[in-house]
Formats: C-alpha cells, sequence, structure tokens
C-alpha cells in the first residue's frame, strides 16, 4: 500500500487524499428562513467546533450568517483570488504555492494524510500552521516515514504553474457499460446547474473543491467532502462559497455563502477518510434559496455498492485548468487495500475535484441521478482510481443533520 493524498485545493494539507429508501426526492414541506436573519446565534470565538444535541456523531460550525459576514464573505472573493487559489495533488506530490513535495517510491508502505481509521499522531505544522501529514495504519508494515512526511521546506511554484487546457474525452459512451476515465462535460441538464465550485480559506491560503446542491427540507444544501469544510481535526474552512453551474469563469448563479457546516464526528475526531463528508447549509441569495436556483440531486444512504456511477468534479490540474465541468462513469469497486470503507472509481481527475457529487441511476439526457458519494481521495500508486466514502448511517445523520438547520 502506498500514500494517499485528498483532492483538496490545498497546498500545505498533506490530506487522505448504496438500499435505504431516497431522502429528499419527494420533500413537499421546507422550512422557510429569512434571508438576513440568522436562525442561530453567532458561536463565540474559539468555540469551533459543537457536537449537535441528540446527534452526538455529527459536529457543527456556525459561519458568515448574517449580512454584514455574508458581504465580507463576497468581497473577499476578487477574481483575482479566485484565479490564485490552489489544489493539491493527489497522486503523491503536493503542489501549489508552497511547491511540490515527492513521496519517495519503494515497498508496500501505509497510506498517509488526512486520513484513516489508524491513530493520528502529532506532526509538526506546515508552512501555513497544517497538519504536514500522518501515517494511515500503523498495524501496516512498512509505513512512511515521519521523516518523509515532514521533509518538505517547499519552495514557492512559479505563477502559472497550474494553466493548462482542459482534458479531451478518454472513451465513449456504450450504454449501461459505460466507462469514461475523464472528460468534459458537455450535455447540460441538471448536473451542470447543480455541480460548482466551492472557493475556501484554510491557514491563511485560497483553495478550491467542488460540491453539489442535493435536495433538502432547508433548500439550502451543500454536499462535498470533509476536507473541503474541515482540516481533519483542525481548522475550519471560513471565506467558503459554492459557485453553482461555474463554467470558464462564469457564475450564471451567483455565489452562495455558507451559514452552517457539519461533517461527522468521525472526521472531526480523527479524520477517517471512511467518513470524508461535509455537508453546508447556505445563505440565500437575494432572497433566493439554493435549490429553487437551480435545483438539487437526489441523496440516498445504504444503497447496494458496487453501482454503475458517474462522478463529476472540477479538476484543476494538468491536463485540466477547473474552468470546465468534468465527468467519469464506471462501476465501483472496494477499496482493495481495506484502508476505508470507500469504493473506488476509475477516473483519471485531478486535484480540485474534491467534494464532486457521486450519481448513480444518472440519466444523460436529464442530467440527474442519486448522489451516492463524493471524490475523496487517490493512492499514489493507482493514479487512475478516485475513491468516495460510502453513503450509510454516518452520512445519514449527518444529512438529517444539516437539511433542517
Amino acid at each position: 500500500m502506498t500514500p494517499s493524498l485528498p483532492l483538496l485545493a490545498t497546498a500545505s494539507l498533506v490530506a487522505g487524499l448504496l438500499c435505504a429508501p431516497m431522502i429528499g426526492a419527494t420533500a413537499t414541506e421546507h422550512r422557510q428562513q429569512a434571508a438576513d436573519t440568522p436562525t442561530q446565534p453567532v458561536q463565540p470565538a474559539g468555540k469551533a467546533s459543537v457536537a449537535v444535541p441528540g446527534r452526538p456523531d455529527v459536529v457543527e460550525h456556525m459561519t458568515a450568517p448574517g449580512t454584514s459576514d455574508r458581504r465580507r464573505v463576497l468581497s473577499y472573493w476578487t477574481p483575482r483570488r479566485m484565479a490564485g487559489a490552489v489544489p493539491i495533488d493527489p497522486l503523491g506530490t503536493v503542489t501549489g504555492m508552497l511547491g511540490r513535495l515527492t513521496i519517495p517510491a519503494g515497498p508496500p508502505r501505509a497510506a498517509t494524510g488526512m486520513s484513516g481509521r489508524p491513530t493520528r499522531p502529532t506532526a509538526p505544522a506546515g508552512p501555513l500552521g497544517l497538519t504536514a501529514g500522518i501515517p494511515r495504519q500503523p498495524t501496516v508494515p512498512n509505513r512512511l516515514s515521519k521523516a518523509a512526511i515532514e521533509m518538505a521546506k517547499w519552495p514557492a511554484v512559479p505563477a502559472g504553474h497550474r494553466v493548462a487546457p482542459a482534458g479531451e474525452a478518454r472513451g465513449h459512451l456504450r450504454g449501461s457499460a459505460a466507462r469514461i476515465s475523464g472528460a468534459r462535460w458537455n450535455a447540460g441538464g441538471s448536473v451542470a446547474r447543480t455541480t460548482g465550485r466551492v472557493f475556501l480559506t484554510l491557514g491563511g491560503t485560497d483553495f478550491v473543491c467542488s460540491a453539489s446542491s442535493v435536495k433538502g427540507a432547508n433548500r439550502d444544501l451543500v454536499v462535498t467532502a470533509g476536507h473541503c469544510v474541515k482540516d481533519g481535526t483542525g481548522a475550519w474552512a471560513d471565506n467558503w462559497i459554492f459557485v453553482p453551474g461555474y463554467d470558464a469563469g462564469r457564475q450564471p448563479y451567483g455565489q452562495f455563502t455558507a451559514r452552517r457546516m457539519f461533517v461527522a464526528g468521525s472526521w472531526s475526531r480523527s479524520a477517517d477518510d471512511s467518513h470524508d463528508v461535509g455537508m453546508v447549509a447556505v445563505n440565500p441569495r437575494n432572497g433566493t434559496h439554493l435549490g429553487d436556483a437551480v435545483g438539487g440531486q437526489d441523496i440516498t444512504f445504504g444503497a447496494p455498492r458496487g453501482r454503475q456511477t458517474y462522478g463529476f468534479g472540477f479538476p484543476a490540474d494538468s491536463p485540466y485548468n477547473g474552468e470546465h465541468l468534468v465527468y467519469c462513469a464506471g462501476s465501483l469497486r472496494d477499496d482493495p487495500n481495506d484502508q476505508t470503507n470507500d469504493q473506488g472509481l476509475r477516473c483519471d481527475m485531478t486535484a480540485g475535484s474534491s467534494g464532486g457529487p457521486w450519481l448513480s441511476g444518472f440519466d444523460p439526457a436529464t442530467g440527474r441521478g442519486t448522489l451516492t458519494s463524493v471524490s475523496s481521495f487517490k493512492y499514489s500508486d493507482d493514479r487512475r482510481t478516485m475513491y468516495g466514502p460510502y453513503f450509510g448511517e454516518s452520512a445519514k445523520q449527518l444529512y438529517a443533520t444539516a437539511q433542517n438547520s
């Protein structure tokens, strides 16, 4: 086994890069929310993570609920800052403003990063003040040495490092047996509206991720990867916005700021890749709920494993540039390294696609499907397989809390 790193659009964060009833698909009653009035008091300084009463495995964070807070976040994301937000290479090297850290090759090693069921020993902070990387399963032989993980004093990368043409199709649809490892999505439909880019700040540096609008009681719910919301056991993201329908700089539905963030307790406590899921209740934009503006994909939990699935996102590392919606398609398989409960999808998408939706029962004609996972990480010895957490009881509890926030 070899290092895994998450697809979070970060540079210093060396992180561990379906048969229950459908939830939210038939909801007819929606709780109305005032566009400019927070539903909860703002958390006092220092109270970054709060367990949700009655749901001990859900941790939440209040952010930008009021009008002035939203204005601050929206004014922060100038075109220049959005263009400069960086991703992380999930395939064995860290890239971005802090340069590249090559993970040494060699015999089987444990996966590394913000991941895993194992212990998360303390590691020195990187240049951004974030954890520089943590060995995954302590019982795995020949795991990557702590010294190798902590080796970086990463030099700056020249400007324009990541400017690259969007990827081209690497396959063709052949009915239900379709396998696409990474191609630009040009068919439009609901998925082109509900999928978008996330811009966020962690440790003073701006990053990008992918995410999707989903159906929920509050009509304001976004699902992404946990590491696109919270740095595992570390800090929560700041300046968090969702830009649905993003394409080549165009933002046809505007920007939606975060109001409340939610992650599973297992992610907050130990950065467990099996629970790398984040859900965000966003503020209405000019009085319009996100769900009313772009719609939302269905979501379900406990679905059969191994299904035909489409994955979407905005990969930003070469051969992609983060400016267009890209997709992969194929059947899922279990994690062959037995490090997580995740499933893998053959997919060439790169950094920046973290948190992008995985849709089963997807109809290319309408662009609609059922959300069953999100892009999370890759193993460095298998650059063609993306892994995403299985949406089971933990994700169901997370959704039940977030959709009613």
